[in-house]
């Protein structure tokens, strides 16, 4: 990591080079006050995050060593293979809703930066993240009606603290299916699955089909059999209870199935549902694994409109209003609603793992200014005019705040830069490592042994983003802080790309100063 006083200067050759570089050089040396931080180390950091929480047998290239197999018999008293998945975040559960969420954004940042994490050497590393997730969607979906969403439940789960490898807590397995409908979860496992056939297509088509033929069938499944996945869940009610309802991921689905498969039924299904299903009325000031209608206003917003009926182009014009909006509101550029923000400059939304809302909000973001850029356009918020400069210029202010850039001097990043949380709350990194003692943990001594004790977790959690400080930029580093300490596979997951956008950036700056001496 460069030094915080180590600052860029700016570039009097900017008329010379080309528009990516004149972007690179306003990106990094046009703030009066601006850090560089070694965004390729993050990216690679972000990624190594996933193999810590992984659940199964894990394979023999697992990075994340003091992690081991676990939850081997998942699904076993129901007679399904449900070995696999993620833990969602510091607990031992696999939450379908947020894995598949997870997934999706990981699909989504592959798919708009590929080139660049790529370039970075992670391409592999990033494919193996989503399809540790993809391998279990696919055992987890057993019939064309039949989603099993959820491993494990909240209120067992959280009176120890074990382990995954000692975990034993209720590993009872749940379902949806025809006459205990999900929509949300079924739809949004449907979004991750065509997402991330668009990432194996040409490296893996076989395996991209597949996931397509489950994509259709979940989607198909959870538009037929309407119904609120925690009302047939009753368990996921106190962790991820679907405040939103299922309309924002049916639309989320079918839009990454036209985006897949270019079938025009799904474009229509968007196109058609837009107004009674909010994704053209919803002004919104939030996205995250419960409400998906920025990323949906986002991906309608960049679809071309050469050759749409004029019901069609309308209909996407309202959907680009929407999408703007959400920008404008993170930008702090609308007239009324705007997203807060501390004293030290990041979003605020809530003060419950309030990161999952900066990370989410950055990757549409990131997304709709490469759009811009590559139209030649603008965007209107009722302050003025805004371009994709300035939006990638918030979104870098704030990733900037993640990495370490703010009143705490902390990096909320684990693993990244000299200070960042050691105190984690996360079973695994909390207690020893299997690989070092294989001497089982109980229940109860988990907490009176591990999750008591002052010191720092045994395990870096490499990579997780934790909830982060509070909305006066404050933060406790403790274990039983879970609000600021926790860290979930979703707030990582947007990371990824646009860590691999900055990367390049910084590495075209660097060699065109070098060349401009």
């Amino acid at each position: 990591m460069v030094g915080k006083g180590q600052y860029f200067l700016l570039a009097n050759r900017k008329q010379f080079l080309p528009h990516f570089l004149v972007l690179t050089l306003f990106m990094f040396s046009s703030l009066e006050i601006s850090t560089s931080f070694d965004y390729g180390e993050a990216l690679s950091k972000s990624l190594l995050y996933f193999e810590g929480q992984r659940s199964g047998r894990l394979p023999y290239n697992q990075r994340a060593t003091w992690r081991h197999h676990s939850g081997l018999t998942d699904g076993l008293e129901q007679g399904v293979d449900l070995v696999g998945g993620y833990y969602d975040a510091g607990d031992n559960i696999k939450f379908g809703l947020p894995m598949a969420y997870t997934i999706t954004l990981l699909s989504w940042s592959v798919i708009e930066f590929h080139d660049q994490i790529a370039a970075a050497g992670e391409l592999r590393h990033a494919l193996d993240a989503i399809k540790w997730g993809t391998d279990y969607f696919i055992k987890a979906h057993t019939h064309p009606h039949v989603l099993w969403a959820q491993v494990g439940d909240g209120e067992t789960d959280h009176q120890c603290w074990q382990r995954p490898e000692d975990m034993t807590t209720s590993r009872r397995a749940y379902k949806v299916d025809e006459e205990n409908p999900g929509s949300e979860v079924a739809a949004e496992t449907a979004a991750a699955m065509a997402a991330a056939s668009i990432v194996f297509r040409r490296i893996n088509p076989r395996y991209s089909r597949l996931l397509l033929v489950h994509a259709k069938q979940l989607f198909e499944f959870g538009d037929k059999y309407r119904g609120r996945y925690d009302a047939s869940i009753d368990v996921a009610k106190g962790y991820y209870p679907s405040v939103s309802g299922y309309m924002d991921e049916l639309l989320w689905a079918a839009l990454w199935l036209y985006k897949s498969t270019a079938n025009i039924s799904y474009f229509n299904y968007a196109i058609q549902n837009g107004e009674s299903f909010g994704g053209t009325t919803w002004a919104i000031t939030e996205f995250s694994w419960d409400v998906k209608y920025a990323g949906v206003q986002t991906i309608a917003a960049m679809l071309p409109t050469e050759g749409r009926s004029k019901e069609h182009k309308e209909t996407l014009k309202k959907y680009r209003s929407k999408a703007e909006y959400f920008i404008c509101a993170c930008l702090n550029k609308n007239n009324y609603t705007n997203v807060e923000r501390t004293p030290g400059g990041l979003l605020y939304t809530r003060h419950w793992n309030n990161m999952q809302y900066v990370s989410n909000a950055l990757l549409p973001l990131t997304v709709y200014s490469n759009h811009l850029h590559s139209t030649n356009r603008t965007l209107r918020c009722d302050s003025g005019q805004v371009g994709p400069d300035e939006i990638l210029t918030f979104v870098k202010s704030q990733v900037d705040y993640i990495l370490g850039f703010n009143p705490m001097g902390v990096s909320y990043m684990v693993g990244y830069g000299p200070t960042y949380p050691v105190k984690v709350h996360h079973r695994g990194a909390s207690t020893v490592s299997y690989r070092e003692s294989k001497v089982f943990i109980g229940c109860m001594q988990g907490y009176y042994s591990w999750f008591g004790r002052r010191g720092s977790n045994p395990n870096v959690l490499v990579g997780a983003l934790v909830g982060g400080p509070d909305k006066n930029d404050g933060f406790s580093d403790r274990r039983d802080n879970y609000a600021q300490t926790e860290a979930c596979t979703y707030n990582t997951a947007p990371l990824v790309g646009i860590f691999a956008k900055f990367h390049a950036l910084e590495k075209a700056y660097s060699n065109s100063t070098v060349s401009n001496k």
